[in-house]
């Protein structure tokens, strides 16, 4: 396996092979509407499987795909926007110069133009960006936890929206628009998952072993609570509002504890939980 100082330069040359500019990558359609097509693939859509779903037309059912993907890409984009703030604050360490700080810049720079993408879709067609409900709060670090806990942030973020990317950029179903934006995202995000997680695996592998049994139960309480509220995310009262559905946040504590859609969080985190328990990062599978 390679080491993530092995792959950096690796991954360098195929940023700079596959470059493209977000100005001009996509065609803009001039207005959207939602209602007449579907713009997040059924499946995933967040009530799905739920009697409040079979309980609409259509119609109605794609109108929520609308604000579905919104609220998916505005959560994408909050993801991301830290990512960049704690990789540039990575670069040129000691523990990061050299070819690992060469990539970090390419990494940088597409998720940059991510936000970008994300932002000109959803303030051109919704007019909004769905708002960050997470709330940081100040933690105690045991040596290393603090970019420990940065990486894996930033790897269930991307796991968890590359679960989606991969379902709906080949779905013809889907608006065409919203299917290329999935797929261009897949793509630069196959890079930063690969390097991400031998990054976090070595990470691991140098700290983890001198905690506590105090500081690892700590962290594995943090790594769950920020992965179960991050799907939290997903489950948003202001596009259930948006999409016409009465009292939103009853939906979503229904949704939150229906057996259908908790099957389906613990099967789109399976990977990235297979992968904490690898490392160590984690020593049991969490309640969905």
């Amino acid at each position: 396996m390679a080491t993530a100082l092995e792959l950096a330069p690796r991954l360098t040359d195929a940023s700079r092979r596959k470059v493209w500019d977000v100005h001009s990558a996509f065609d803009w359609p001039e207005r959207l509407t939602p209602g007449e097509t579907w713009f997040m693939s059924p499946e995933l859509i967040s009530i799905y499987g739920t009697e409040a779903f079979d309980g609409l037309d259509e119609s109605a059912r794609m109108t929520l795909s609308f604000y579905e993907v919104v609220n998916f890409f505005s959560f994408v984009l909050y993801g991301e926007r830290p990512l960049i703030s704690g990789l540039m604050n990575r670069m040129y360490r000691k523990n990061t110069e050299g070819p690992i700080t060469e990539y970090l810049h390419h990494f940088v720079d597409e998720e940059n133009k991510h936000m970008v993408m994300f932002g000109m879709f959803c303030n051109r067609y919704a007019g909004k960006i769905y708002p960050e409900k997470k709330i940081v709060l100040p933690r105690e670090y045991a040596k290393g936890e603090e970019d420990i806990s940065f990486f894996c942030k930033v790897l269930i973020v991307e796991e968890l929206g590359d679960f989606y990317n991969l379902k709906m950029m080949s779905d013809k179903r889907i608006e065409p628009l919203v299917a290329k934006i999935n797929k261009v995202h897949h793509v630069d995000e196959a890079r930063h998952l690969g390097f991400g997680r031998e990054l976090l695996r070595e990470m691991a592998a140098d700290f983890v072993p001198a905690w506590t049994k105090e500081e690892r139960e700590r962290f594995q309480g943090w790594l769950v609570q920020y992965l179960l509220s991050s799907w939290g995310d997903f489950y948003n009262p202001a596009v259930y509002k948006d999409a016409g559905l009465t009292d939103g946040y009853k939906v979503r504590k229904m949704a939150l504890e229906h057996p259908t859609c908790r099957a389906f969080r613990a099967e789109a985190s399976a990977k990235l939980v297979d992968y904490f328990l690898d490392v160590g990062l984690l020593d049991a599978r969490p309640e969905f």
